[in-house]
């Protein structure tokens, strides 16, 4: 009798100390030092705005915040909030399009593309509060971004707070946020007198 309950609270420290593992694990924030370093050398080499970038973390749960504005004078993000990926799913299943983004740089896929990117012009879009930017892919794997009319642009359909566990809405490969963020997004970028970077990892 005394071995059972010996056992049995064994069995339950072991589960609750692996909950609480678990849990750190999951509130965990990344360092993204040697991105910010790499972004900043970036910027200066092409003539890009060295006050601040965007930087998207695709891996991160789409119900989180994932979308960083970094300040290089700072030297912190001073600000993040939810943003959309791609549902991928024209050309083959994915059947797991709402947990994990795939990418890629083909016409009519809806996928999201990751790497560098120059942010363009500010242009009317049909979508939220009808602002969108166009995006300038300058790697090899989003080259095709303006084609693709991928663009920064707002959905009321994105929420402006975490909605973990849930996602967030899949969109056709464009990065948009909510309505709130963009507004934000659209007064900084305005205010910026160079072109400045969005990094989509």
């Amino acid at each position: 009798m005394k071995n059972s309950l010996l056992l049995m609270l064994i069995a339950f420290i072991s589960c609750a100390d692996g909950k609480k593992k678990e849990d750190v694990t999951e509130t965990t924030e990344k360092d993204y030092s040697e991105q910010h370093k790499e972004a900043l050398a970036f910027c200066k080499e092409k003539g890009m705005s060295t006050d601040y970038y965007f930087l998207i973390d695709m891996s991160v749960h789409s119900g989180k915040n994932r979308f960083y504005t970094y300040s290089f004078k700072e030297g912190k993000i001073t600000d993040s909030n939810m943003v959309t990926h791609g549902s991928c799913d024209v050309y083959e299943p994915n059947r797991t399009k709402y947990q994990k983004a795939k990418f890629s740089n083909r016409p009519e896929s809806h996928c999201s593309s990751n790497g560098k990117y120059k942010i363009g012009s500010r242009d009317y879009s049909s979508w939220g509060i009808n602002v969108k930017y166009w995006l300038h892919g300058l790697e090899e794997s989003n080259s095709n971004a303006k084609d693709r009319v991928i663009v920064l642009h707002s959905w009321d359909a994105v929420s402006d707070s975490e909605v973990y566990p849930r996602f967030s809405p899949l969109s056709w490969g464009c990065p948009a946020v909510s309505d709130v963020f963009m507004r934000k997004l659209d007064a900084k970028l305005k205010q910026t007198e160079k072109p400045v970077l969005l990094w989509i990892l």
